[in-house]
């Protein structure tokens, strides 16, 4: 388990973290996110004591990561893939942190197994492509056994099989109990393998809730509604914010009024609904407008396209 109380860190006048609380739980993955520049990376470096706190704390298995006294067989971590000497090979890589640790040589083969690098093991890791250099990242990070793992973002650079590899790999990790938190900027595979999200946004918690708590509690989700009286359920439903389109005779999609107050304006009109379905947003549109404010750096508006030639501008 992984606990933050009030954690804050300050560069000099810049605030990366302010006033941050969470716990991440045993048995599930959490997913952890935030727009560029919200503070996730300061977050896991003092979770991992790479960075101490200006005040507050964090605990992982109610210790300060540095307090543990075989921190590895804690903590599984992963921020740098590529923070490896290339120089050496994989099983190198492992063996020299498996000697340093007092972990046995056997775990070493075993991780390797896992991650499906048996055939790569021997290669220099100066060599190897971004996914090979995630898989040994991920290796790395279970060297230990740990009842924890703070990954950042371990499926970058992977294939299809391997970002189904991880999945299933982290689904299964804390299916046996252990802690799993997970960052990564891919909201369609975070919403395919967290189950819980703690959203930051400008050093400040955004959101501490399932992924089906987060995205029901988003605004931006529809409702499609089909009639054989479209048109006279539309003139009812029109109202300053609420938005109607209709991509077919007798179907309807609605943005800015529940189902249930759609079906009692077209009860109260004696207007029959063959279908009253609300279409939830998905997990990047409910990200996308719960931190529209915490958005550190954002592009331009896009400028109107510049006449073609011979054209009036």
């Amino acid at each position: 388990m992984i606990e933050a109380h009030a954690l804050s860190k300050r560069y000099g006048e810049r605030a990366a973290v302010t006033d941050l609380s969470f716990t991440v739980r045993p048995g599930v993955v959490t997913g952890f996110l935030g727009p560029n520049g919200a503070g996730k990376s300061t977050t896991m470096r003092m979770i991992l004591g790479l960075d101490a706190p200006t005040s507050g704390s964090v605990t992982v298995n109610g210790k300060a990561y540095a307090r543990h006294r075989a921190p590895l067989h804690e903590v599984g971590a992963m921020l740098e893939a590529r923070a490896i000497h290339t120089g050496r090979t994989a099983y190198n890589h492992l063996l020299a942190l498996a000697a340093t640790t007092g972990i046995p040589q056997r775990r070493v083969d075993e991780v390797i197994e896992i991650v499906g690098l048996r055939e790569a093991a021997r290669k220099r890791v100066g060599g190897f492509s971004l996914g090979m250099g995630q898989r040994l990242g991920i290796a790395s990070a279970l060297l230990g056994d740990p009842a924890t793992l703070v990954l950042d973002e371990p499926v970058n650079g992977l294939d299809p099989e391997g970002i189904l590899w991880i999945r299933n790999l982290l689904k299964d990790l804390a299916a046996q109990g252990r802690t799993v938190l997970l960052s990564s900027h891919l909201m369609s595979e975070m919403s395919l393998t967290a189950e819980h999200l703690i959203v930051i946004g400008r050093g400040r918690l955004i959101a501490d809730t399932s992924v089906a708590e987060f995205v029901r509690g988003a605004a931006g989700g529809s409702v499609r509604v089909r009639t054989e009286e479209a048109d006279r359920l539309r003139t009812l439903l029109a109202g300053p914010d609420v938005s109607v389109a209709s991509a077919e005779r007798s179907v309807l999609e609605v943005s800015g009024l529940t189902s249930d107050r759609i079906g009692r304006i077209a009860a109260d009109a004696g207007i029959a609904l063959a279908e009253l379905t609300p279409q939830l947003a998905s997990l990047e549109e409910a990200f996308m407008e719960l931190t529209r404010d915490a958005v550190e750096f954002q592009a331009p508006a896009r400028e109107p396209a510049l006449a073609k030639e011979g054209q009036a501008a």
